[in-house]
């Protein structure tokens, strides 16, 4: 199978991706650092998943004679908050919270952003700068400020924080879908799939979208921190996803006026959100080294 992959003459289209695949695969596991990244990564998820096999009590259930028990108590390993609520059944069931915003944000704001990129840099003229126009709008207020706007408009809740997370997250991948088309539309091959009759329907779908795709891609792992930090801070701020639910810039707003005395309640929840943007971050810069096609052998 290895030297069915490893062929320097592929057979296939099919023999040909797959060996492409197997050699970035190589060259992602030979980066530690982005491994630790996936690592991180992929508890996130089982934690997620089997949250409700894994945590020893549910994530509102309370306890007043149990409040504020200090980390390593029996029963609860993390401490408990000022309801009694064991943290570390409420991170976990927060790690779904969590997930479920970036799976939505990631689902819409990259879509959005590669076809306003792809369109703009393909037809270039006014249609351009129309939505360049547009986007510089966009990126031209900070990032958090106007998804507490727009929150503050659309009204609190985790759907309306989502929605307000993903209009302001689709300028930059419009801005780099926009430059990978600028570099491609003008190829050869480009002109020979228009000579033989493609609309730009068809060009953009099936041949300029492909080229976007790794930068794309790059970029989503590297903003998933970022989409992470700015749900926990609206919640922080009572804006997004509203008590009891377990989300973890929640608990940090419900535990900070403990910080001094009890600092668990806000620390191990600040810690959870510390690690998974650093595992996100850590294997982006690893798929940033495994999809550059400059750093292909």
């Amino acid at each position: 199978m290895r030297a069915w992959l490893l062929d320097p003459n592929p057979r296939s289209r099919l023999q040909s991706r797959l060996g492409q695949a197997w050699l970035q695969a190589l060259r992602f596991r030979r980066n530690h650092l982005a491994m630790l990244g996936l690592f991180i990564t992929v508890t996130l998820l089982l934690a997620a998943i089997f949250a409700p096999l894994i945590a020893p009590h549910g994530p509102i259930t309370q306890s007043l004679a149990d409040r504020l028990q200090p980390p390593l108590t029996p029963g609860h390993l993390l401490g408990t908050d000022d309801f009694g609520r064991d943290i570390l059944s409420r991170i976990l069931y927060g790690s779904r919270i969590t997930l479920y915003i970036v799976g939505l944000v990631i689902l819409t704001a990259p879509v959005a952003g590669l076809i306003i990129g792809t369109v703009a840099g393909y037809f270039g003229g006014w249609v351009d700068a129309v939505l360049m126009r547009i986007t510089d709008i966009f990126l031209a207020f900070p990032k958090l400020i106007l998804a507490l706007a727009l929150v503050a408009v659309l009204g609190n809740g985790m759907e309306n924080a989502v929605l307000a997370i993903a209009l302001t997250s689709w300028p930059p991948y419009a801005r780099v879908a926009r430059a990978e088309t600028l570099t491609v539309r003008n190829s050869d091959y480009i002109a020979a799939v228009r000579l033989q009759g493609a609309g730009a329907t068809r060009i953009i779908w099936g041949h300029i979208m492909p080229m976007c795709l790794p930068s794309v891609i790059i970029r989503v792992t590297l903003d998933m921190a970022g989409i992470i930090l700015t749900a926990a801070g609206l919640g922080f701020l009572g804006l997004g996803v509203q008590p009891p639910d377990p989300e973890w810039g929640v608990m940090i707003s419900a535990g900070r006026k403990f910080l001094f005395e009890q600092w668990w309640v806000a620390t191990m929840p600040g810690l959870a959100i510390f690690l998974v943007s650093l595992g996100f971050n850590l294997m982006g810069d690893g798929l940033r080294d495994v999809l550059d096609p400059k750093g292909a052998r």
